[in-house]
């Protein structure tokens, strides 16, 4: 009998060197994806999938994301003595139930491994997800619900895969797998950034995983593999050795990279078409920006 998944873990511990200078003083994962957060995105997805008990993996310095999911008295006082229902609304879904988040320290940058690692005392014996706030997932349904559904035939561990450039995928943890057009996959191995021509597919794995909690006794005195950091992908690896259950999955949807300046800016755009309100502005001007620059051009 496969146990339900109501675990989740976010590793937010990192220091977000890359938006620099803005995380100088805020957590990457509050930086605002047209008006949310990016860990809200985060938090909502695995709400949808079922999720009920939150793990954050945290660091020095981020205060502000417990703070973020807290309840706000007197903004909630005002929004009610106004009579402002929706936005009352968008605050109650920032807003956890006592006990509902657990917070832990990651005290070592010592790669995404230790970070899962370090809730092992909180995850116990039950099957988890991991979510990397960094990946930020449009979908009609929503990344994490596709794969718990997926995960209820296939029990084991399960990747979340996407088709990756030939260019790009030493970046990345890469799936070997079998030709096939179904969107669940078996797993014959993973290798973390393999050097170019030598990765065994063009299929990645982002930051959606549910795991088995074998894979915490895999990741005890895992020593450092790639970028001499301890790598998920290793124990996910020795897991399929051992007991072939791992699974990747082809999801549907749009994932973006917000981790980068690129893909933040291009997810905004998206996020921002999708939204009814804005779109029309935004298109606007997009089009009088292209316009400039083709008559400058």
């Amino acid at each position: 009998m496969k146990t339900k998944v109501t675990k989740a873990v976010f590793p937010v511990a990192g220091l977000g060197t890359r938006f620099l200078p803005a995380t100088k003083s805020i957590p990457k994962e509050i930086l605002t994806l047209v008006d949310r957060p990016l860990i809200q995105y985060a938090i909502d997805e695995a709400r949808d999938a079922g999720i009920t008990e939150f793990i954050f993996v945290t660091s020095r310095g981020k205060s502000a994301l417990e703070d973020y999911f807290d309840r706000a008295p007197e903004l909630e006082a005002s929004l009610r003595a106004k009579n402002k229902t929706d936005l009352l609304d968008i605050y109650d879904k920032t807003c956890m139930d006592s006990g509902a988040i657990a917070y832990v320290r990651q005290n070592q940058a010592l790669g995404l491994g230790h970070a899962v690692w370090c809730a092992r005392n909180l995850i116990g014996d039950e099957p988890f997800a991991v979510l990397l706030p960094d990946d930020v997932i449009a979908a009609e349904k929503p990344c994490l619900a596709q794969m718990v559904d997926a995960y209820a035939e296939t029990g084991g561990n399960m990747v979340a895969a996407m088709e990756v450039p030939a260019d790009k995928i030493s970046s990345y943890g890469v799936l070997d797998v079998n030709a096939s057009i179904s969107p669940t996959l078996k797993v014959k191995g993973m290798v973390e950034k393999p050097a170019p021509g030598t990765a065994p597919s063009n299929l990645a794995a982002i930051g959606r995983y549910i795991l088995s909690p074998q894979i915490l006794k895999n990741l005890d005195g895992q020593g450092t593999g790639a970028g001499g950091e301890i790598q998920l992908t290793d124990a996910i690896a020795k897991e399929i050795e051992q007991s072939n259950n791992v699974y990747g999955y082809r999801f549907q949807g749009q994932r973006f990279d917000c981790g980068t300046k690129a893909g933040f800016l291009q997810a905004t755009v998206a996020f921002g078409l999708a939204r009814p309100e804005l779109r029309d502005e935004l298109e606007d001007y997009i089009y009088d920006m292209m316009a400039m620059r083709q008559a400058a051009e």
